[in-house]
């Protein structure tokens, strides 16, 4: 008979397509924002603060910035799985890691929402 030893987390399937769909949301938004920026009349503060007024523009760059930061927190989460042993220091820099990425979070939403 064979013990199976359960080690990590097994997140598995659903980060690994995590990962995929928030690369796939970065990828889309970047070059709906090149062509965005290419289509400015000039670069300037009114052109750009112009382009970040409609509703639309607003929620889809809040789905990048989102996206980047979960894709960000199961890398860095992972990081931290693999090379990090003592489990109580792993536990305070998940724990900070969360902490930062969503006070990024709510920096990135009052930045767009005061515009």
């Amino acid at each position: 008979m064979v013990n199976r030893v359960v080690v990590g987390a097994h997140y598995g399937l659903k980060d690994w397509l995590a990962q995929r769909v928030t690369a796939v949301v970065m990828a889309i938004y970047t070059l709906y924002f090149a062509i965005n920026a290419l289509m400015l009349p000039a670069m300037t503060y009114e052109a750009w603060s112009g382009m970040f007024r409609g509703g639309f523009t607003r929620f889809v760059t809040l789905l990048f910035f989102f996206s980047l930061f979960y894709h960000a927190w199961v890398g860095i989460r992972d990081i931290w799985m693999d090379y990090v042993k003592p489990t109580g220091i792993r536990l305070v820099l998940h724990m900070l890691t969360l902490l930062v990425l969503v006070g990024y979070a709510g920096w990135v939403a009052q930045i767009l929402w005061r515009l």
